[in-house]
């Protein structure tokens, strides 16, 4: 598993089609993040960007690869395992990216909540922030498997899918991501860090069953 991760890594990187999800993700927090603010309310925007840009990534390393290598990877350590290796290549750059976006957006960020006077110390917030970026990650991930090959495997209907369904995660009630960054805008607003422990578990429970699933769809194809 170790060197079909290696192997998805290396072709991610040499393929520079990574460049566009770092440059959403870029443009995204050099918009709606500004010097200054509380940082809370900054961590939340942060990591509500980081799940279309997880999404991408999944997308990329699931469809990099040409067909003929994929049939030999797929021949040698079997569809499963070669089609998970995609997936959790995607993952662990979207967490990367999340990381160092959690970690500069803290820096960058006043200690207050959203009232200006309330003391909000950086460390419990990059703390809540880091569990928000993760619950992005893994439902930015969960949808990036089910909206691409082996299960949706038309360009158009994948973007257009995955781009409604990111909005609708985000803006859902009901949905991890939006309790998550709901959480780091409430805490914000009461003076205090709330911590998406919950939602955090859920999306990587999500994650993983719509992993398994595009998995064993690879497998059968």
């Amino acid at each position: 598993m170790f060197a079909l991760t290696r192997y998805q890594a290396a072709l991610l990187l040499r393929s520079y089609r990574w460049l566009p999800p770092l440059l959403l993700y870029l443009v995204l927090l050099g918009v709606g993040v500004q010097t200054g603010e509380p940082v809370l309310d900054a961590l939340g925007y942060a990591a509500a960007a980081l799940l279309p840009v997880a999404a991408w990534l999944v997308r990329v390393c699931v469809t990099t690869e040409p067909p003929a290598a994929r049939a030999c990877v797929s021949a040698a350590a079997g569809g499963f395992l070669a089609h998970l290796a995609g997936v959790l290549t995607a993952l662990t750059a979207a967490v990367l990216l999340g990381t160092a976006g959690t970690a500069a957006v803290t820096w960058a960020s006043a200690e207050l909540a959203s009232d200006r006077s309330t003391v909000i110390p950086s460390l419990p917030a990059a703390g809540s922030g880091l569990l928000a970026m993760l619950t992005c990650a893994f439902l930015g991930t969960a949808l990036g498997a089910l909206g691409n090959r082996p299960l949706l495997r038309s360009p158009g209907w994948s973007i257009a899918g995955t781009s409604l369904a990111a909005v609708l995660l985000l803006a859902a009630s009901a949905s991890p991501a939006n309790a998550a960054v709901s959480s780091l805008i409430t805490g914000s607003q009461e003076g205090e860090v709330h911590w998406p422990v919950w939602p955090c578990a859920l999306a990587a429970l999500l994650a993983a069953a719509s992993t398994t699933i595009a998995c064993r769809a690879a497998t059968r194809r």
